[in-house]
């Protein structure tokens, strides 16, 4: 029975819950049941976003008991959430989990995968993102049950808040938490709306008098973890003010978060000074800097309250039985604030400058914080991405080319708790715009948002102000093949402002698609103003630094049952903003035959760059597949044994070298060798062309629309082997293919692959007389390309097969003073495949799944042993096991960094290589290659 109306800010350091009756004049904040102490339950409105894991024997029974009884919707037997988590978290580090909205919105990770705590030890409990997200949810819904059984929270009208600037596919999976906590029907609102509601509600009886000289707000929302602005224009209708939402910001990692980690790194900075100038100073561990990092957090926020003392004391305790004796300490001063705080954050940037693009920042805990930690420079960027839409709603000329600054200014988030900091942002635009800002005055900024979304639902039925809004950026589709010189060509999809449940259809657009196959089409959005909202269907160039890529949508698209059979449709595509709040794309059929909506794929891995399927292809392409044809099809002729070794030479003369490929025609010509697969059974000759040719077309694996369709398809064949087992370029072909197109297989095909790895590097004699005929003989530098492809393995299993790999590089001799070619090749094998095993930045797989940084570092140890100049690859595989992520978790130790960099100076390596273990850098194009084994497919870069 619906009987409240209920919003919840689930935010990225606490979780808020208000509600009222409808109707109500007053909105309540529910008073959340948690663990404040060991066995000991207090209500509270704030609940800590942070879930801690205890050690089996931490806590004793009952210790973790809450007046209900739930099983964890994330699956950790033992666990605290809220108050007692973050308490308990500040004091041991590696359990506590924290931050997963920040994780949400992550593409480089599987935010659906259990990552976190990051780099937590193994035998702490893993949970995803999104599960962490659900944890919290799921326990406002148990608590909100017992306080009222007869009002269950799951059917109240429920808002869940989120940021602005979140893309879809972290509005998709926030919706995803929803679902696991037993909430699947609410409503999404941008949290800078809703702190704006909050005020507008509160003040809603003199609106007319309070906002009669406003013409355009800014809102500006720095939280625990991310930065968010919005632009919401006034203007007077009738005497009573009109509000219309104009303009939302890029999403920022960028809060409260980044200000205590600078501060900690200040921090740690001392502590190592005060061991002297001789003893090493290794960095922190990732666990150790979160625990300083909460130490700072606590400070940071005495020394901005009112009546602050000038220093506080920051202590780090030891571990383990010196935990008293090994403590660490230094202070922190009202300066230090000033200075790391006030004008590293919110400088004063009086030239307007915009935000640097540059890829140095603070990176740590595995997230991408923004490269550019200067709110006030974000701003700058933000106002002009929205100039033209500010200036009208000033009332501005349109030639004018000054920045156009709001005259009125709302801050809600935590962040500006802290007074010094909302006097430094108001005192910048004032500077900006050469007179005063109008403040609204946030009464709570801790809960506005969470209590702006019962106002919110309260305008919606007509007894509260209200906003005007839409989509919140423009969507488009991105048309391959139509790419512009230095950008992106695209049609405009849903324009921003479209009202939600509004259909827009793209009548200018059909695409011919097959039933029975997947569709994928890739999508962008982007809140820049380019002067004016564009239209459905128009054509744009869009600048690549302006756009968010979004996850792919795709379907398969089936016939309508009882319609007649046919293998191609003609339809359109159709695109909505959902009621929830979300982005809707369907494909239409032209004739009304069908209609089936796009989901998007939120587990695909960021990297590929390739876009839609509607790629242009090389006049040659047809008569190349009747090449592939003659060879390989059905209804072929025989073909003698010279023309099938001659196939690839024969495309080639058609096509040009085959390394100039281009990635559209390389899937072209593996779907024609798919198509005719049993073909390749015809002759030895027949399967070591087909093998060769469909790993070298399908290479990496993705990148491409429908790849992992692709993927599929080829590995239905993996179990059934080859059929001339005995030819050994067959066999060798076999292996290359799998390694070509590792990139493209999930885990658990990885772990397949893993085992025939075992088998041929491990088996002996009595277990080989007993090899199924379909487990493929593999070669020893087959195996070795193989093992080093399998990024996605689990990091304990690297582990395994580089100690396996470090005892064979071991073994080889290398007294004399020159290496003959056997054991040269020897070396070059066995590096190259260690420093792929051992990489910091793997090419396809998440952040969590490289191998464990303590044994890279035994690895790197060991490879000290070695003669670097005399063997090249040594310092190679060193690069890349030693380069620089900016994570933590992933990155070695300072000191062996410094032994790595001077190793590679005394043995004369490239500047490229020195770069990627000095600083976060991209890999150049001669890294890639040599360590991928081959160059990528032209026109496809892998985004890392």
């Amino acid at each position: 029975m619906t009987a409240y109306l209920v919003s919840i800010d689930l935010g990225t350091t606490n979780t808020v819950l208000a509600y009222a009756a409808p109707g109500a004049s007053q909105v309540e904040l529910f008073a959340i049941d948690q663990l404040v102490a060991p066995g000991e339950v207090a209500g509270a409105p704030l609940l800590p976003s942070a879930r801690y894991h205890p050690a089996q024997e931490e806590l004793g029974p009952g210790q973790l008991q809450l007046p209900w009884q739930l099983a964890d919707v994330a699956g950790v037997e033992r666990v605290a959430i809220g108050r007692l988590a973050r308490i308990l978290g500040a004091a041991t580090p590696g359990r506590l989990v924290a931050s997963a909205k920040s994780w949400l919105s992550h593409p480089g990770v599987d935010r659906m995968a259990p990552i976190l705590p990051w780099g937590g030890e193994p035998d702490v409990p893993k949970v995803s993102p999104v599960a962490a997200s659900a944890s919290y949810l799921s326990h406002l819904r148990a608590n909100w049950n017992i306080r009222f059984p007869d009002h269950r929270l799951e059917d109240q009208q429920v808002v869940l808040t989120v940021p602005a600037s979140f893309d879809e596919g972290a509005r998709a999976l926030t919706l995803e938490a929803a679902r696991m906590a037993g909430l699947p029907r609410l409503r999404l609102l941008e949290e800078p709306q809703a702190a704006l509601y909050d005020w507008l509600y509160r003040h809603r009886a003199t609106l007319s008098v309070d906002l009669a000289q406003t013409r355009l707000v800014l809102v500006a929302d720095v939280g625990g973890g991310t930065t968010d602005f919005s632009l919401v224009k006034a203007e007077l209708r009738a005497g009573e003010p009109h509000l219309t939402r104009i303009g939302v910001g890029n999403h920022l990692i960028l809060g409260g978060d980044n200000m205590d980690l600078a501060l900690a790194h200040l921090v740690e900075s001392r502590m190592a000074a005060q061991d002297g100038q001789e003893a090493p100073r290794a960095r922190l561990s990732a666990a150790r800097l979160a625990q300083l990092t909460e130490r700072c957090r606590a400070a940071k926020e005495q020394l901005l309250a009112s009546g602050a003392p000038e220093r506080v004391s920051v202590t780090l305790l030891g571990a383990g039985s010196r935990l008293i004796g090994a403590s660490r300490k230094a202070e922190l001063s009202g300066e230090d604030i000033e200075r790391v705080v006030l004008d590293g954050f919110f400088p004063l940037n009086d030239t307007q400058e915009p935000a640097r693009r540059a890829r140095a920042g603070i990176v740590e805990f595995g997230l991408p914080y923004a490269s550019d930690p200067a709110v006030t420079r974000h701003l700058a960027s933000f106002l002009r991405q929205h100039a033209g839409a500010a200036r009208e709603a000033l009332g501005l000329a349109g030639d004018d080319t000054s920045l156009p600054v709001p005259d009125t200014l709302l801050l809600n988030g935590g962040v500006f708790r802290g007074a010094v900091l909302a006097e430094r942002l108001a005192e910048t635009l004032a500077r900006w715009r050469g007179a005063p800002l109008r403040i609204l005055h946030n009464l709570d900024p801790d809960v506005a948002v969470a209590r702006g979304g019962v106002a919110y639902s309260l305008a919606r039925q007509g007894q509260a102000p209200g906003i005007e809004s839409g989509a919140a950026r423009s969507y488009y589709l991105l048309l391959e093949g139509e790419r512009a010189a230095g950008g992106l060509r695209a049609v405009c999809l849903l324009p921003r402002g479209t009202a939600a449940a509004t259909e827009v259809r793209l009548l200018e657009r059909s695409f011919a698609l097959r039933l029975g196959r997947p569709v994928r089409f890739h999508i962008v959005s982007t809140v820049a103003d380019a002067g004016q909202v564009p239209q459905p269907g128009t054509l744009v160039d869009l600048d690549p630094l302006d756009v968010v890529r979004l996850p792919p949508v795709a379907t398969v698209l089936r016939a309508t049952p009882g319609a007649a059979p046919r293998s191609e449709i003609a339809v359109q595509l159709a695109a909505s903003l959902s009621e929830v709040g979300s982005l809707e794309v369907h494909c239409v059929a032209e004739d009304g035959s069908g209609r089936w909506q796009l989901a998007f794929q939120l587990r695909e891995a960021e990297g590929e760059e390739e876009l839609v399927d509607t790629d242009i292809l090389p006049p040659q392409t047809d008569a190349a597949i009747d090449r592939i044809e003659r060879v390989f099809g059905t209804r072929s002729k025989a073909v003698d044994t010279k023309e099938v070794r001659q196939l690839r030479a024969s495309l080639e003369h058609l096509l040009g070298r085959r390394e100039g490929w281009a990635t559209p025609l390389l899937r072209r010509l593996f779907d024609a060798l798919m198509e005719r697969s049993k073909g390749r059974r015809r002759s030895g000759e027949h399967e070591r062309a087909w093998l060769n040719l469909a790993g070298f077309c399908l290479r990496p694996g993705f990148g491409h629309p429908l790849d992992s369709w692709r993927i599929e398809q080829l590995w239905a064949l993996f179990e059934g082997g080859v059929q001339y087992h005995k030819d050994t370029q067959v066999r060798a072909e076999w292996w290359t293919l799998w390694r070509r197109v590792a990139g493209g297989l999930d885990t658990a095909a990885q772990l397949r692959l893993l085992d025939d790895f075992a088998f041929n590097l491990q088996a002996d004699t009595a277990e080989r007389g007993k090899r199924p005929i379909t487990l493929v003989d593999g070669s020893e530098d087959d195996m070795l390309r193989l093992g080093a492809s399998l990024e996605r393995i689990p990091a304990a299993y690297k582990a395994e097969i580089g100690n396996w790999m470090m005892e064979r590089i071991a073994a080889i001799p290398a007294g004399a003073a020159r290496l003959d070619a056997k054991t040269a090749a020897t070396y070059a094998r066995y590096l190259w495949a260690l420093g792929r095993v051992g990489a910091r930045q793997s090419f396809h797989a998440s952040a969590h799944e490289v191998a464990p940084a303590e044994v890279a570092e035994e690895w790197l140890g060991k490879l000290m042993t070695l003669d670097w100049k005399k063997i090249e690859p040594a310092g190679f595989a060193a690069t890349h096991i030693a380069r620089m992520t900016g994570d933590r978790s992933r990155d070695i130790g300072g000191a062996l960094r410094a032994e790595v960099l001077r190793r590679l100076g005394a043995a004369g390596a490239p500047a490229a290589w020195t770069a990627l273990v000095r600083e976060v850098v991209e890999l150049d194009q001669a890294s890639q290659t040599r360590m991928l084994g081959e160059a990528l497919p032209p026109g496809l870069k892998l985004i890392r």
